[in-house]
C-alpha cells in the first residue's frame, strides 16, 4: 500500500534509538524526509549515517527537549531547511522509575519535564506549519497509562496526560484538518530493553516469563511494528482517524494473559 508520504517532512523526537529509530527509518523508506531531534550527538550521528547510507533524506538536530529554546531550534531548523512540516512524532522520553514511596516532589516534576512537557511545546511550535500542510501529530504513549506498573508515578502521570492531550488536541485542531492520535507500545524489543533484561541473574528465564504473557505469538513487539502504525497514522490512508489511542502490543494490555493458544 502506498502511504503517499513521498516528499513529506516529519519531525521525530528521540528518533535516533529504539522505537524512534524504527519510526525514522520506516518514514524514510516510504519516501519522506525526516528530522531527528535528540540530546545525544553521537546517537544522532549514528542514526543519520544509517539513513544516509540507504539513500534516505534526513537531518539530525542536537536538542535537549526539556528546554523550550531547543524545541524551537528543532522546529525552526525544519522549516528553514524544508519550508514545510507535514507531521510531528512526539516520541522522546524515559521510564525513569520515579515512584510515590521511593521518589520525591522534585524528581517527579523532572519526570514530567522529560516525558510530557516537550510534547506540548513541540506541538505548539510546529502548529503554524501543520496548519499549512493540514498535517498530523502522533504521540507515543505507554501501556502504563492504561494499566499502572508501580514505582513509576512520574512516567505514568506523563503518559496518562498524553492520552488526554491527544483527545483534547484532536478536538481543538478539527478546524484545521489536523489529526492527532497516540500509539501505545507495551513490551517492545529495543536495545534498551535488551540491556535491561541482562541485569537479571537469569536473563533468558526473565524474558520467557514476560513473553509467555503476551497473547499473540508469545513474543515481544518489534519496533518496526510500532513504526508501521505511526506511518499509517501520519498518512492520508488514515484520513478519517483522529483522537484515537492505538495499542500495538500483541494483546498484552487488553486480552487475558492466561490465554493458551496451544
Amino acid at each position: 500500500m502506498d502511504l503517499h508520504l513521498n516528499g513529506k517532512v516529519f519531525i521525530v523526537t528521540g528518533g535516533a534509538k529504539g522505537i524512534g529509530a524504527a519510526i525514522s527509518e520506516v518514514l524514510c523508506a516510504e519516501g519522506a524526509a525526516v528530522v531527528i531531534a535528540g540530546r545525544n550527538a553521537a546517537d544522532n550521528a549514528h542514526q543519520l549515517s544509517t539513513l544516509k547510507e540507504k539513500g534516505y533524506t534526513a537531518w539530525a538536530v542536537e536538542a535537549e527537549l526539556t528546554r523550550v529554546d531547543d524545541c524551537k531550534k528543532v522546529v525552526d531548523f525544519t522549516w528553514q531547511t524544508c519550508q514545510r512540516i507535514d507531521g510531528l512524532v512526539n516520541n522522546a522520553g524515559v521510564n525513569d522509575g520515579v515512584g510515590l514511596e521511593n521518589g520525591d516532589p522534585e524528581r517527579f516534576m523532572q519526570s514530567l519535564q522529560k516525558n510530557l512537557l516537550h510534547y506540548y511545546v513541540m506541538a505548539h511550535l510546529a502548529l503554524p506549519a501543520l496548519k499549512q500542510s493540514r498535517g498530523a501529530i502522533v504521540n507515543i504513549g505507554s501501556k502504563v497509562s492504561l494499566t499502572g506498573q508501580g514505582h513509576t508515578s512520574g512516567y505514568a502521570a506523563a503518559k496518562g496526560a498524553i492520552n488526554a492531550l491527544t483527545r483534547e488536541w484532536a478536538v481543538e485542531l478539527l478546524p484545521y484538518d489536523i489529526r492527532v492520535n497516540t500509539v501505545i507500545p507495551a513490551e517492545v524489543w529495543t536495545p534498551l530493553y535488551a540491556s535491561w533484561i541482562q541485569t537479571f541473574p537469569d536473563p533468558e528465564t526473565k524474558l520467557a516469563s514476560i513473553t509467555r504473557h503476551i497473547p499473540l505469538g508469545k513474543r515481544m513487539t518489534k519496533p518496526e511494528e510500532i513504526a508501521d502504525m505511526v506511518a499509517f497514522l501520519l498518512s492520508d490512508r488514515s484520513s478519517h482517524t483522529t483522537g484515537q489511542i492505538m495499542v500495538v502490543d500483541g494483546g498484552y494490555t487488553h486480552l487475558d494473559r492466561a490465554i493458551d493458544v496451544s
